[in-house]
């Protein structure tokens, strides 16, 4: 065992004054200057190499400069870049829009496509008011979600948001809404046991939705809104198995619409098309965004069940949601090329079977650290959790800035991950977030899950101290 390994298997303690002290002289360093990409590996201006394990924010599915999907954004860009919505259709958005369709299955068939994964949300938003209003309920506008969630910067998606850290500016604007307990097996509500098993905190995290429905009233509820495995909020937490079967049941009894957010965890990400495919749940209007267009040209989408279409466009003629970008050509053209790729390519069993190799690896290389609570995820999408203590699940001081050394650390090192912080209560918690390209290969996980285990054995040689 080497010194550095030996020192992380003591006791663990942020609260001394030289962790402070360390806390105190730690400053992010200046930006470099991205110079290209190609595949899982992105270059700066200096020549430095850094292999994207975290594909930006769970957004690059192909990787870089993929020569096929360049090139059907240039040929698109030859003929025309944008065909405004009120004026024209066209290829590439009908082409889209039927492949997202059978991508979704079920009755998602109906959809929107806008330039953000915030659009995507708040255009779900107002689809479910829309709804509602159309069938005369105009009374349901409440929204429910979940703490430590996160579902975009415009003020009606950071009105849903569990995430204190980004929404504490805007607290007097933003509109009312319902944040219930997070559904974490790891780290179960305060009103149940620590040591509830999976099946119980899907139990009391589902019961809890029903009681502030009935608390409301189901006549003022427009939708429950959640994340079907929680990203940067939460690290990869995917709900207790059984936890969506029993929330869509709760929506159906009281009339009220289920909006899944995968706009992160979506489009493949996690091994199936739909996040909620595993589940084994179809909600009534998601959003996707990220992985749909691969980061090639900004593009999500709002996707809504076809029982609610008739309803909207009788009482309104159409969706009222929608922007001068909405359907843009050349960014639809960049998602039908991304998604040929991923279907022809069968990319999704490459995100299966890499997303259990990097598991394996991380359990492997991690596992036995005591500063590691927990090795999460689906698919390309993992999460690891750092804690004090294991028995006590104990977070570091948030003054560490833990995440962002780590971040910063593993940059110097060579590998772009995505560490978080705030997972506990909004304030206390670091998390590391693996989710590289669909394309990655099991050399690159390699390389990923060895930068990361380096990265982690110097930051924490730095605040981890004798007990």
């Amino acid at each position: 065992m080497t010194r550095a390994h030996a020192a992380e298997m003591q006791t663990v303690s942020s609260n001394s004054p030289a962790a402070t002290a360390r806390a105190l002289e730690w400053q992010a360093p200046p930006l470099p200057k991205v110079a290209w990409g190609k595949g899982c590996y992105i270059y700066d201006t200096n020549g430095r190499q850094y292999i994207d394990g975290s594909a930006g924010p769970a957004v690059f599915s192909l990787g870089h400069a993929h020569e096929e999907v360049n090139a059907a954004i240039k040929d698109q860009l030859d003929r025309i870049a944008h065909g405004y919505r009120y004026t024209f259709t066209s290829d590439p958005l009908e082409e889209l829009t039927s492949r997202v369709a059978a991508s979704c299955g079920g009755g998602l068939k109906y959809m929107t496509f806008c330039s953000s994964g915030s659009e995507a949300v708040e255009s779900c938003l107002k689809i479910a008011l829309q709804y509602h209003v159309a069938n005369g309920e105009i009374s349901r506008h409440r929204f429910i979600a979940r703490e430590r969630s996160w579902h975009g910067n415009t003020l009606g998606a950071l009105a849903i948001s569990g995430f204190l850290d980004r929404r504490h500016a805007f607290e007097g604007a933003l509109v009312p809404a319902s944040l219930l307990s997070a559904a974490n097996a790891y780290r179960p509500p305060a009103d149940i046991s620590a040591n509830a098993s999976p099946a119980e905190v899907a139990k009391a995290c589902a019961a809890q939705l029903e009681a502030e429905i009935l608390r409301c009233g189901p006549e003022t509820i427009a939708a429950f809104i959640f994340e079907p495995v929680v990203g940067a909020a939460g690290g990869c937490v995917p709900a207790p198995p059984g936890y969506a079967k029993m929330v869509r049941e709760i929506c159906n009894r009281h009339g009220v619409l289920m909006i899944a957010d995968e706009v992160m965890c979506g489009s493949g990400r996690c091994g199936t098309w739909r996040a909620l495919e595993t589940d084994g749940v179809e909600p009534d209007i998601m959003s996707v965004a990220k992985g749909l267009a691969g980061g090639y040209i900004p593009l999500s989408a709002a996707i809504y069940h076809e029982r609610l279409r008739g309803p909207i466009f009788e009482a309104h003629g159409g969706l009222m949601t929608g922007h001068t970008f909405t359907g843009h050509t050349a960014a639809c053209a960049a998602g039908v090329a991304v998604q040929q790729v991923i279907a022809r390519d069968h990319l999704l069993q490459n995100v299966t079977e890499m997303g259990h190799y990097l598991r394996e690896l991380l359990q492997a290389e991690l596992g036995d650290r005591l500063y590691i609570g927990d090795i999460r995820g689906r698919g390309l999408f993992q999460g690891v959790e750092l804690v004090q203590d294991r028995q006590s699940k104990l977070p570091f001081a948030p003054d560490l800035k833990l995440h962002a050394r780590l971040r910063d650390r593993a940059f110097e090192n060579g590998l772009i991950c995505y560490p978080v912080g705030g997972n506990v209560d909004g304030r206390q918690g670091d998390i590391i977030i693996l989710s590289p390209p669909y394309i990655v290969s099991r050399a690159e996980i390699e390389e990923i899950v060895d930068k990361l285990q380096r990265s982690l054995s110097s930051v924490m040689g730095d605040v981890t101290v004798s007990s």
